[in-house]
């Protein structure tokens, strides 16, 4: 014997449970504040009761608005990107939004399919940290789509565009400027390739040089992905045929944790045998062994900025250019 379906319960029926009208039941569904607490409530739990699920998608395309912001990163397996995106989405949540991420893997092509797919899905914003080789033009595409922006990490030349960030330059300053002030002279700077995070951190590599009166030696900027694998090839290479460089400073922690796994495999530790800096400060540079040294730009404090900024230029189009540059600190643990 066949059974009746069930009916699909409606806003209606949530209005009658509550003793409400249908658009009060609305206005709480989308967590207005012009609903009195108490009344929010009795909602809330007569909806709960009759196991009513609010489509806020629907919801969203009959306002013509949305509360979802788009977050596009090009390397989902640096951990740094994951703690800038707990942050950001963090302060997304506080605020009544939610995320929809995508992963470009340093691809243009994927890149330029990821922004179309996020406009098709309306959302309210974008966030973007731009592959390598991004035109500085993407800008004012995105702008012309109406799509409020904030560019993370990685800047896009000099144009009127909200961006979040780090102090790139002085970060690598003063961590080769510790290693020179314990007496190192040839220190090699490890990883990064092409591109404006580089080029900032190699400035600062050779200023502390410059303002140290230390002659800078080319030879010693060792360029590679800036990965674990990046990180551990390079540091054999530097170990077996360049054995005079005892400290270097890295790109990023994941190269720097790539280069700790390549010394313990030649009997070497860094702190004792060989001075090693990171940089970014994820949660695993504590816990590497040894611990890491490295330059702290909190990553998850650069999520909540970055979507702080996006959330203001929501809610008004016409602020000024707004910019985010996380000052860097040295934490020094057992590597250096």
């Amino acid at each position: 014997m066949s059974k009746t379906p069930s009916r699909q319960i409606t806003i209606v029926d949530v209005a009658a449970a509550a003793g409400v009208s249908k658009s009060t039941v609305s206005l709480v569904l989308k967590e207005s504040s012009l609903i009195p607490p108490e009344t929010s409530k009795r909602v809330r739990e007569a909806a709960t009761k009759l196991g009513y699920v609010y489509n806020r998608r629907a919801g969203e395309m009959r306002g013509q608005s949305s509360n979802t912001i788009g977050v596009v990163i090009n390397d989902l397996l640096n951990p740094f990107h994951a703690e800038v995106l707990v942050g950001f989405e963090r302060k997304l949540m506080d605020s009544g939004y939610i995320m929809l991420m995508a992963h470009t893997d340093e691809s243009l092509d994927r890149q330029k399919q990821v922004l179309n797919n996020m406009r098709e899905h309306n959302v309210a914003g974008l966030a973007l940290c731009p592959v390598l080789g991004t035109p500085p033009s993407l800008t004012k595409d995105l702008k012309a789509w109406g799509l409020p922006l904030v560019i993370m990490i990685r800047t896009l030349g000099s144009g009127a565009y909200d961006f979040a960030g780090s102090d790139n330059e002085l970060g690598v300053k003063i961590a080769t400027q510790h290693l020179l002030s314990a007496g190192h002279r040839r220190i090699a700077f490890l990883g990064g390739r092409s591109g404006p995070v580089l080029e900032q951190r190699l400035k600062g590599y050779k200023a502390a040089y410059s303002e140290a009166g230390i002659d800078f030696d080319e030879r010693h900027v060792f360029v590679c992905n800036p990965t674990r694998a990046g990180g551990h090839d390079t540091m054999l290479e530097i170990i077996d045929k360049h054995p005079g460089l005892k400290a270097a400073v890295c790109y990023n922690d994941l190269v720097a944790f790539g280069a700790l796994q390549a010394l313990g495999e030649r009997g070497q530790r860094a702190g004792r045998d060989f001075a090693l800096m990171g940089f970014d400060n994820v949660l695993d540079a504590t816990h590497s062994n040894p611990p890491l040294s490295t330059v702290d730009i909190r990553p998850n404090e650069l999520g909540e900025q970055a979507a702080t900024l996006l959330l203001a230029r929501i809610k008004n189009p016409e602020l000024s250019k707004q910019r985010y540059v996380a000052e860097p600190h040295l934490v020094l643990r057992q590597s250096a």
